[in-house]
């Protein structure tokens, strides 16, 4: 029996080499050959094998910077609070952009604090001034070298006398186009705000309820739209109509030439939305913001300015 047991174990060992020697993958005699995939069983390879999952791209860095240590102002009356705090009168310590009046707490009070306003801002707007003046400005602002210019600039090109003297489109781009190309030309990492022209159509329909209001726009204050405010014939309304569409289309000039920047941020249309109230208006004019609509603008900005 012992004989027949050695001679079955010796059969054993020889046929399990035989097998180890045909395999693909290497064995020894006495260890159990690697399972075959069953019928129909795709083999796992390195091409079917389970694969980690890819890492996440990293976010691009922003150019912007939510806490710029100084502001310039370019721009009109508005930021140069006309009518804010006297009449008839510029009053730029009440201004949105870099006044320091603690009642507006203006865009410069806000991201610098009062220590640092004298120094660290600056406001180079001018009553008056068209979008064809901006390119001076501007020029004058990179003088500064700014971490922050705020353009408000616009209303004017719109509030002539008549619809007819209204600054062209075209012409409107191509100041700002190069206002903006200026700046860089100076002031290359400057970051830009640009607020949006408000509504002349709105502030029609705010300030004609108030007789004071009609008697002084009698006087000259923008025609093109508040000129006989009380009429409300078909010519009138196509007049203030073509207006307002034509600051439609100022504002979207502002957008498109400001989403070519990547250091420029448009206002969305924040300060063209907003539904200034009588007591955000000039009590003199019924048409700039007072004290109270400047602080309105100031927080329109600031939010913008610092949101990530």
């Amino acid at each position: 029996m012992r004989g027949r047991r050695r001679i079955r174990t010796a059969v054993a060992t020889a046929t399990a080499a035989l097998l180890c020697a045909g395999a693909l993958s290497g064995c020894t005699a006495g260890e159990p050959a690697a399972k075959t995939p069953a019928a129909g069983a795709t083999p796992r390879t390195a091409s079917t094998a389970p694969k980690a999952a890819p890492e996440p791209a990293p976010k691009p860095t922003s150019l912007w910077d939510a806490s710029p240590a100084s502001v310039a102002a370019v721009g009109d009356s508005v930021t140069r609070a006309f009518d804010a705090c006297a009449i008839l009168a510029d009053c730029p310590e009440s201004s949105w952009a870099t006044g320091t009046d603690t009642a507006v707490n203006s865009l410069a009070l806000r991201l610098l604090g009062p220590e640092k306003v004298a120094t660290r801002s600056w406001n180079l707007a001018r009553t008056g001034a068209r979008m064809a003046e901006l390119p001076e400005q501007m020029a004058v602002a990179a003088a500064e070298h700014p971490e922050l210019v705020t353009v408000m600039m616009g209303a004017n090109d719109a509030c002539r006398a008549t619809p007819d003297l209204m600054t062209p489109v075209d012409d409107f781009r191509t100041h700002f186009e190069t206002a903006l190309a200026r700046l860089r030309k100076g002031a290359p990492k400057a970051q830009v705000y640009v607020a949006s022209v408000p509504s002349l159509m709105h502030l029609w329909s705010t300030g004609r309820v108030s007789p004071m209001g009609l008697e002084v726009w009698k006087l000259g204050v923008c025609g093109a739209m508040l000129a006989d405010a009380t009429d409300l014939s078909a010519a009138a309304e196509r007049r203030r109509a073509e207006v307002q569409d034509r600051v439609v289309a100022y504002n979207r000039v502002l957008a498109e030439v400001c989403a070519k920047d990547e250091r420029c941020r448009y206002d969305g249309g924040a300060v063209f939305g907003f539904r200034f109230d009588t007591g955000q208006l000039s009590p003199w004019d019924f048409f700039h913001p007072s004290r109270d609509g400047q602080a309105r603008l100031a927080e329109l900005a600031y939010r913008r300015i610092t949101a990530e």
